[in-house]
């Protein structure tokens, strides 16, 4: 009798739940849902996309969950680039030169008394409060555009629906009428070496660090390695880049080599064509890493402090049930398939940012992007995103900006003998007095060789490179031509005026080395 009770519940609980769907099916059906888009993902994109669709008339719901790191490691509303990325990353890469400027100011005849000494815990609690007042703000922006945020982790239930969970498993049904993914990525751990994940760290966790994480080792030469790599370096902190073929793929590959050069002299050590095998804790805390190095077969060890593992990001698209709605995925990378106008192969299901496939990982083109869409969904707006000649920048000690193509690149749609690259080293006026190496300063435009020279790609290494490649992105927009680079007036004396004198070519052979003012 007992169970044929237990069975009479079960099945009552099935009719419940059966007749709830079936309910909120029919709902959809007769035109009538809850939001005209529920967001999931809170993130650069989700954000720019909510408060601009919101600002157009549209009822919209926004969805944010921070799964904590392996580490435990949390954050708030706002998603990697406010939280984890660029925002923390740029602060404390402004701390590393801050040092480097104490060093140029004596020449400059500041008396500095006593070696200047860096406080990791103070510098940390300042760029976290910082971030903290940035999930804040983002908190009020969503509340001042009359969008409904719900703290929950969002998966779809059908189409034209989402379920909702809070940390303590509370549940909420939301349908809509579109719905928008926009969940990002994380970064990944190598399963396959015996204590990565339990004795590593990653950038979700680095700029949440209390204490310093003293003498580290970086795995991975991504963007994202270097540039933590180059502020531990530039704080005073032993770090070691670990290096498995080559630095900043997908990046022009000669301005790569330029960053990496400047690195190594600046003090950041490499271990080149070299793969971890295993992470141990020993007894006095520390971590000894055990790695095969390729060029010599042999086996090497070295113990650190830290091991930060940078080794690519996986899209955040597991748990949200889009098998089961048919949203189509690359089966090798787990993104989101997604057509040009951002629509993925369900009608009513969008994607933008890091989790769509073929999409630049930054953070301007995911909230372009949301802002575009937006527009679509509630204006007859027909404007789709451009992805193409994206500027960005890497934070390394020595800076590094491009837009356009890279010359391996330009190279391989073109033919090496239909472009031409105008190039210069040249030194900034700030390092002359303070004495400083500029033998990584380098400029290249790469042009088309025929007709009006159309510039294809602009790279530059040197101080405040993202504000200088910025400006020059725009004339990409333009068509911009060698002709046009050479009319433009230089500011005077700039790093950037050098991009307008730039006459010798590689072809030529002869000294790109800029002389005189």
């Amino acid at each position: 009798m007992a169970a044929f009770c237990r069975g009479r519940h079960r099945l009552k609980s099935i009719s419940c739940i059966y007749t709830s769907v079936r309910n909120v099916t029919a709902q959809c059906v007769a035109g009538k849902f809850d939001y005209d888009v529920v967001v999931i993902g809170g993130g650069s994109g989700g954000l720019a996309f909510s408060k601009e669709a919101a600002q157009l008339g549209k009822k919209v719901a926004v969805l944010d969950y921070v799964e904590p790191s392996a580490k435990g490691t949390k954050w708030g509303l706002g998603g990697t680039c406010v939280n984890v990325g660029c925002i923390p990353k740029k602060l404390m890469h402004q701390a590393a030169l801050l040092g480097t400027a104490i060093k140029d100011a004596q020449k400059y005849g500041w008396a500095i008394p006593g070696p200047a000494s860096h406080d990791w815990a103070t510098m940390a609690t300042a760029v976290q409060n910082h971030v903290k007042s940035l999930n804040w703000g983002h908190r009020v922006q969503l509340q001042d555009k009359k969008v409904k945020y719900l703290n929950m982790k969002g998966s779809l239930a059908d189409e034209h629906t989402v379920k909702g969970v809070t940390a303590r498993g509370k549940e909420m049904t939301l349908t809509a009428r579109n719905i928008v993914i926009a969940t990002g990525g994380r970064p990944k751990y190598p399963t396959h070496v015996p204590g990565a994940e339990e004795h590593g760290i990653t950038s979700d966790d680095i700029f949440w660090l209390k204490e310093s994480p003293g003498k580290t080792l970086v795995v991975g030469a991504s963007y994202v390695g270097l540039e933590c790599a180059g502020f531990l370096t530039g704080i005073g902190l032993d770090t070691t880049i670990m290096v498995r073929s080559i630095a900043l793929r997908g990046f022009d590959q000669q301005m790569s080599g330029l960053v990496t050069d400047y690195m190594e002299a600046y003090g950041t050590k490499f271990a080149w064509k070299c793969a971890p095998t295993k992470v141990e804790r020993l007894p006095s805390g520390g971590l000894q890493v055990t790695w095969i190095n390729s060029s010599t077969k042999q086996e090497e060890r070295d113990t650190f402090d830290s091991v930060l593992w940078a080794v690519g990001r996986a899209p955040e698209s597991k748990q949200l049930n889009l098998d089961r709605v048919g949203v189509q995925l690359h089966a090798e990378t787990g993104k989101i398939v997604v057509a040009p106008d951002e629509a993925t192969s369900v009608p009513s299901i969008y994607a933008i940012g890091d989790i769509s496939l073929g999409r630049p990982e930054l953070t301007p083109t995911a909230i372009q992007a949301g802002r575009l869409l937006a527009r679509r969904l509630a204006t007859d707006s027909k404007e789709l995103m451009n992805y193409d000649n994206v500027p960005t920048a890497v934070f390394t000690p020595l800076e590094y900006a491009c837009v356009g193509l890279s010359e391996e690149e330009a190279e391989n749609r073109h033919g090496k003998d239909s472009i031409e690259v105008f190039h210069a080293f040249y030194k900034p006026l700030e390092f002359t007095v303070a004495e400083r190496d500029a033998s990584q300063c380098y400029i290249k435009a790469v042009c088309l060789r025929g007709g009006d020279q159309r510039i294809l790609g602009l790279h530059f290494t040197g101080p405040n490179a993202g504000e200088v490649i910025q400006g020059f992105a725009l004339g990409f927009q333009c068509g911009a031509t060698y002709t046009h680079l050479l009319n433009t007036v230089g500011i005077h004396p700039t790093c950037a005026e050098e991009l307008t004198k730039l006459h010798i070519t590689k072809r030529s052979g002869l000294d790109a080395m800029v002389t005189g003012c």
